[in-house]
């Protein structure tokens, strides 16, 4: 009988983390559909001023002089490492710190990083990873100006001269079941001349040089805010699909403890009766 209950315990143990996963696959689903529509809005702006950078480039005896856009031997490099707070998302913040440490043991130079969540700095402390900034709880939907602090210590310290590349690494959203992680270079801007549109669709006031000067920091703030809101939508996505995995892993625990459960109890029943049928056979006797 104790092994009966002990099976019994463990169904009601497992039906309640049923209800628990069961109700974060919920709630994530519902972050989940928010956030890949803010980083799929996102997109177009993105493409669109990489277009106008690229259009300002292309200018004819452009000055291509804004310290952003400077080229220089590269003495140190920083890694804009950006992950979720929380964990219960499968293996997105696994395989997120394994690109960024891939990467770090890859480089000749040394590395610092400004970690963007809790998950990846303290993959970092752990690692003994310099660190030049530490950024979290930033939320499930941020806003622009939550990513001005980080976008001003990339600029101030890349014109400074304390790093001489950046590299932003976070989670690419693909669909609901895929997300990827991915290294971009942020800094220095490299515009790209296949997105030059030969100046026919804008007219720069006051001039081309004013613009690009106020929109390279834009471009930056842009980039890291966009590569956060796609992590966040990848989050979402993996979490409710490990969560949804979970709640099916314990439903098929569930079936089988009900099983094992039930062979049990006839067993125990089934030897209850031998041994009333064997007791009555003695006092026939």
């Amino acid at each position: 009988m104790a092994n009966i209950r002990l099976i019994k315990r463990r169904i009601k143990g497992v039906q309640s983390t049923a209800k628990i996963t069961r109700a974060m696959e919920m709630i994530a689903t519902s972050k989940m559909r928010r956030a890949q529509d803010a980083g799929l809005a996102g997109r177009p702006y993105d493409q669109k001023i990489r277009q106008v950078i690229a259009d300002l480039a292309a200018i004819p005896g452009a000055q291509m002089t804004h310290p952003l856009l400077q080229k220089r031997p590269v003495k140190k490099i920083a890694i804009i490492h950006i992950t979720p707070d929380r964990g219960l998302c499968g293996g997105l913040n696994a395989n997120l710190n394994r690109k960024s440490g891939s990467f770090i043991v890859g480089q000749d130079k040394p590395v610092t990083l400004i970690c963007v969540g809790r998950k990846g700095a303290e993959f970092m402390h752990r690692a003994a990873r310099e660190l030049t900034a530490e950024f979290t709880n930033l939320g499930d939907r941020p806003k622009l100006y939550d990513v001005l602090p980080i976008a001003d210590i990339v600029n101030q310290d890349y014109i400074h001269g304390k790093f001489d590349e950046v590299y932003l690494v976070y989670t690419k959203f693909i669909t609901t079941m895929s997300q990827t992680p991915v290294i971009e270079r942020l800094l220095p801007v490299v515009p790209e001349t296949s997105q030059a549109t030969k100046n026919g669709d804008f007219d720069y006031e006051p001039d081309a040089q004013t613009v690009r000067e106020s929109l390279l920091p834009r471009f930056v703030e842009m980039e890291i805010y966009h590569a956060i809101l796609e992590s966040i939508a990848s989050e979402q996505s993996a979490r409710m699909v490990a969560m949804r995995n979970a709640t099916e892993n314990a439903k098929e625990l569930t079936q089988d403890l009900t099983l094992m459960y039930n062979k049990a109890r006839q067993e125990a029943i089934t030897t209850e009766l031998l041994d009333i049928a064997g007791g009555v056979a003695a006092l026939q006797q």
